[in-house]
């Protein structure tokens, strides 16, 4: 009892500390994530479709680890206020129409699973359209498809595949961080230039996009790699428990 009111205590405080990063913190809109109107409408209708299931996915899942455990949602919603704020800090890419930017998928793939990832990522893109116009409501599907889905399963597995082989939690950590990273910015460069290519050829184009994100990406998902190892690694040294309890690794290694 005492710990689930702890982790509501820590709940609420990120909520304000996110509340008071957005309002306070946030300057000019740069076109973060893909920006409002770039998609042509039927694109847009594409990625909004195959984005669905995955969010229904999410929720399903939610419910069905909550049911479980009831200090599993204070735990989502912790991870939440985390992939907001670092997925806030846009860097403005002009010649590709929108923006670099840390992710946090890596993280939230590898501690809460890619299913309450992507919805977690849904909710922050939501709320970043809405109140920080960064992104938007018709290109909301297709940076849920690129962030949400991309990156939260590239995280996700690139971690199990590296453990699974004995590799060390800070190097399964790091490259988790960094390919979920770079996978999301290979899947917004091919929305972009599916949805702008018009008569022109698609691979052109898409290494052109891809091409104008290296500058910004490169740094940004090798710092989003240090990063995730950095997180994983500190609860696998202070709190195993909590990686147990999140499925992150098996009680035996806990014990090591």
């Amino acid at each position: 009892m005492k710990l689930q009111i702890t982790n509501y205590k820590l709940q609420i405080f990120f909520l304000l500390f996110t509340v008071h990063y957005s309002l306070f913190t946030a300057s000019n809109a740069h076109a973060m994530h893909i920006s409002e109107g770039i998609l042509p409408f039927n694109w847009a209708l594409l990625w909004s479709a195959i984005a669905v299931p995955f969010v229904a996915w999410g929720l399903y899942k939610l419910k069905k680890l909550s049911a479980i455990d009831l200090s599993f949602k204070p735990l989502v919603g912790l991870m939440a206020a985390v992939v907001f704020i670092i997925s806030c800090m846009p860097i403005p890419v002009p010649t590709a129409g929108t923006c670099s930017h840390p992710c946090g998928t890596g993280i939230s793939g590898i501690l809460v699973g890619p299913a309450i990832s992507i919805l977690i990522t849904t909710v922050a893109l939501l709320i970043q359209a809405l109140f920080l116009a960064h992104g938007g409501l018709s290109t909301w599907g297709a940076d849920i498809v690129s962030m949400g889905v991309i990156g939260s399963f590239a995280g996700f597995l690139t971690f199990k595949a590296l453990r699974s082989v004995k590799i060390s939690m800070a190097v399964s950590g790091f490259m988790a961080g960094l390919l979920a990273d770079w996978a999301t910015y290979c899947a917004t460069s091919a929305e972009l230039a599916s949805g702008i290519k018009g008569g022109s050829a698609f691979m052109p184009l898409f290494w052109k996009i891809l091409i104008a994100f290296i500058p910004t990406q490169l740094p940004l998902g090798i710092l989003e790699g240090a990063m995730t190892a950095g997180m994983v690694t500190l609860l696998y040294k202070k709190r195993p428990d909590l990686l147990v309890k999140m499925r992150v690794i098996k009680q035996e290694e806990a014990a090591i």
